[in-house]
């Protein structure tokens, strides 16, 4: 906890000082153009990926960045939630779903049940994405486990992002053109990062300029 302590003082005396206006500003109001849907992974950390400042991303962190299909949850669904705050309120024009490499919540798919005795709430939420092993463990019996494990992060992707189009308002908004969906899967160890093209249907490294 020092580390955190020294680093909010750091913050304050420093960045702060010198952008004090940008937050007075930033105080008023939030104007993000993308909802950032990423893995609660602590090596994910979408505003350092893309190199963007405080306002610029509304930003969604789950466990396996898992988007559940509308009314999947019946009671209480933060993600939908946000969905509707970033859509509807904020009015934001990208949605990107995040997924990345080595990831914790993908691998914990394939453990045994009994490991999750302790952890109800995180079995019952894996459980939205386990369609997704279903389909690699039937499409690619004969691949080694990494490779499976790959496939199942990219095709996870894919599976959030025909999930988040379950909700109505997404639906009429991408129909409408004031809308799009970008899948990216981010390569910790290269730092690449790359975008689901729907057309050659592969994820695609990201070059700019």
């Amino acid at each position: 906890m020092k580390r955190l302590y020294k680093g909010i003082h750091k913050f304050q005396e420093s960045y702060f000082k010198k952008e004090e206006e940008f937050f007075k500003r930033l105080s008023e109001k939030q104007e993000p153009n993308v909802l950032f849907i990423a893995c609660a992974d602590s090596r994910v950390d979408p505003n350092l990926i893309t190199q963007s400042k405080p306002g610029e991303l509304f930003i969604v962190r789950n466990v396996g960045n898992i988007i559940p299909p509308y009314d999947a949850i019946k009671d209480k669904n933060s993600v939908a939630a946000a969905i509707e705050l970033a859509v509807l309120m904020l009015k934001v024009t990208d949605i990107i779903i995040c997924g990345h490499s080595n990831c914790g919540a993908m691998q914990a798919l394939y453990k045994d049940e009994r490991e999750f005795e302790s952890m109800p709430h995180l079995k019952d939420w894996l459980k939205i994405a386990s369609p997704v092993k279903e389909t690699v463990d039937a499409f690619y019996p004969d691949y080694s486990n990494e490779s499976r494990q790959r496939i199942l992060e990219k095709e996870n992707i894919l599976a959030q992002l025909r999930n988040i189009q379950t909700y109505t308002f997404v639906a009429k908004a991408l129909e409408d053109g004031l809308l799009y969906l970008h899948g990216w899967y981010y390569e910790i160890y290269t730092g690449k990062v790359y975008a689901y093209n729907p057309i050659t249907e592969n994820f695609e490294n990201i070059v700019y300029g």
